[in-house]
């Protein structure tokens, strides 16, 4: 494509998760390269993630940022990293519902319920994966995963490798975490309120402890951290300013105790987030 474009033609990828930095180094001029990432549907979905290369010239990312301004979108600027801003921090989301799951605490219903009856987010998790479809949630799992050099806080989980493996994709295949066919009973969720606030904290400071990681390590500003993750997923609030409102030292002694608990590296908590939480 280089090849057949004027010199001063800008080069993008909407990829979400290959590196930026890599697609960059095959062109003989990279410094015109950049990532600008929609969310589904793009017409609707108001963020964009605007992803530099290292050889991307700065002016581009300002050129870029003003016309997506033009187009009244949100955009907001990643460094080149895994995931990006929104399929990093919003792993846990995922990831820890399905860890409650496997741990036989609660169903998918329940699940969902909690996460939208105490935390007021539009979709649970489970019901989210079906919409997403699991092949491919689980294929972003997998590779954010990998590409984090198997770090135990991104290591995918075994049910939504079977339910991929098993054609069980969501809504798409009419069968996922849900039934789609019309023919099953619909399954109720617990009511214990209990229960459904210990569902939600444990999802929550896992997901405020991802928010407050990605800042520690540069990866976004905490102002396009914020609006990333309440603009591209709809989630009722930004994590930090929740963690906030919480008190990180809150965040802190929950996520402390999941650790001792299980003595598990996933649960390891950030540093900015501990350091936060001391003053």
């Amino acid at each position: 494509m280089e090849s057949i474009v004027s010199n001063d033609c800008v080069l993008a990828t909407n990829t979400s998760s290959i590196s930026i930095t890599s697609l960059a180094s095959c062109l003989q001029n990279p410094t015109r390269f950049i990532g600008i990432h929609f969310f589904n549907p793009a017409p609707i979905m108001p963020l964009v993630e605007i992803i530099p290369a290292l050889q991307t010239n700065n002016n581009l990312v300002k050129e870029i940022h003003q016309l997506l301004l033009n187009w009244n979108k949100k955009p907001v600027v990643a460094k080149d990293t895994p995931g990006f801003i929104v399929n990093r921090i919003a792993r846990p989301f995922y990831s820890e519902a399905l860890r409650i799951y496997e741990e036989q605490i609660a169903d998918f219903a329940t699940i969902d319920f909690a996460m939208k009856h105490i935390g007021g987010f539009k979709m649970g998790p489970f019901e989210l994966m079906d919409f997403i479809g699991n092949d491919v949630n689980y294929a972003v799992t997998e590779s954010v995963f990998k590409a984090f050099y198997y770090d135990p806080r991104y290591k995918p989980s075994f049910t939504q490798k079977q339910y991929a493996d098993a054609g069980w994709h969501g809504r798409k295949s009419t069968k996922g975490y849900y039934d789609y066919s019309g023919n099953i009973e619909l399954v109720l969720p617990s009511n214990d309120e209990k229960l459904l606030v210990e569902i939600f904290e444990r999802i929550l400071v896992m997901l405020i402890n991802e928010a407050m990681d990605a800042l520690y390590l540069g990866i976004a500003s905490e102002k396009d951290i914020e609006l990333a993750m309440t603009k591209g997923v709809n989630y009722p609030k930004g994590l930090i300013n929740w963690g906030k409102e919480k008190s990180f030292s809150w965040v802190v002694d929950k996520i402390d105790t999941l650790y001792g608990l299980y003595h598990e590296d996933r649960y390891r908590c950030s540093p900015l987030l501990r350091k936060k939480a001391s003053v």
